[in-house]
């Protein structure tokens, strides 16, 4: 059931908070996950799925124990002045940089995440925006919708890059990185990777995957794959002089985070063949994602897509339940990130 409540003043607070347990949903979810919480708690929910300012998300957070939220919405130190009842923030994503986790866990806020159960509907859509680009998908239905297709079948006609047999890199090897390596195997690609741990023997093997030096990877690969956590040290972690060692047949692609591929040097290197194509789900300062790409006929783009299937969108929400409601409950939340 949806809850509203008017913001409550500092004088009867207190004694609403003792009265029950509540908790913010700050974005639309499905009925399901709404029904799992609602015995257990009173629910304030953005049914209307707009995105919450900082000033709004605080003030419908302040009364509440915990809060489920996105990766939209910022959870900050202003945000737990503000919030002093809050026990727990539950992530609806893997990506936590959202949340300042080491202020939280300063304050004793438990923070989780989503992990594991949309590994597999974001390598689908790592390959799909890959074979995009690759073969030219999106320039070549533009330009059929445009009515350009004059002459039928012709020789030379939107021609692409060979996705079988060519060698993939990827930079980041967690669990979506090999479950992106697993989907190569079926294309025999050569896999080539980089991770701040190496792999052992046996998976290496599994995946038909060797490791190298993040310069190796971009100067040897024919697609390269940026599957990292966004963070301080991974922000522009591909740039000029990254981009620089690729092949100039090469194609990158994006689905980790934005923040991770500096926008504006990807957008120079497309527009200057220094590199053949790109395929992005995730950009910087989404979604007001620089234009420019718009421009471009070598990108293949999406906008933050890489989860979304029904399936893995509710196994998401229903973790994030799961965890918020254990860690109200004198549990221990599944995916507690901060201890």
């Amino acid at each position: 059931m949806k809850r509203i409540w008017a913001v409550p003043t500092n004088t009867d607070l207190e004694s609403l908070i003792k009265m029950k347990t509540r908790i913010l949903i700050s974005r639309q979810v499905f009925r399901e996950v709404i029904d799992f919480l609602s015995p257990d708690f009173e629910i304030d929910y953005n049914e209307g799925d707009d995105i919450l300012s900082p000033d709004q998300l605080r003030d419908r957070a302040q009364a509440c124990a915990g809060v489920m939220c996105t990766i939209a919405d910022k959870i900050d130190a202003a945000f737990f002045d503000v919030c002093t009842h809050l026990k727990v923030v539950s992530n609806i994503a893997v990506g936590y940089n959202n949340i300042d986790a080491a202020e939280a866990k300063r304050r004793g806020i438990k923070i989780t995440n989503t992990p594991g159960v949309l590994d597999n509907a974001t390598a689908d859509l790592t390959f799909a925006l890959l074979m995009a680009a690759a073969r030219r998908v999106t320039e070549s239905e533009a330009w059929l919708r445009r009515g350009d297709w004059k002459k039928g079948f012709a020789l030379q006609q939107m021609l692409g890059a060979d996705i079988h047999r060519a060698t993939l890199g990827i930079i980041g090897m967690g669990r979506i990185g090999q479950t992106i390596a697993k989907r190569a195997l079926g294309f025999d690609m050569t896999v080539r990777y980089y991770n701040r741990t190496r792999l052992d023997a046996a998976t290496e093997a599994a995946l038909n995957a060797s490791y190298a030096t993040q310069e190796a990877v971009l100067r040897e690969s024919d697609f390269v794959v940026v599957m990292v956590p966004y963070s301080p040290a991974t922000h522009h972690l591909i740039g000029t002089q990254e981009i620089a060692l690729m092949k100039p047949t090469a194609i990158l692609i994006n689905t980790a985070r934005g923040g991770v591929v500096d926008d504006a040097a990807l957008i120079d290197a497309l527009r200057t063949n220094k590199i053949a194509g790109a395929g992005l789900d995730v950009f910087e300062n989404e979604p007001q994602l620089n234009r420019e790409f718009l421009t471009l006929n070598n990108v293949a783009l999406t906008p933050h897509i890489g989860s979304a299937t029904r399936s893995t969108r509710m196994a998401m929400a229903m973790l994030a339940a799961t965890n918020l409601q254990a860690a109200l409950t004198g549990k221990e939340p599944p995916n507690w990130v901060n201890r």
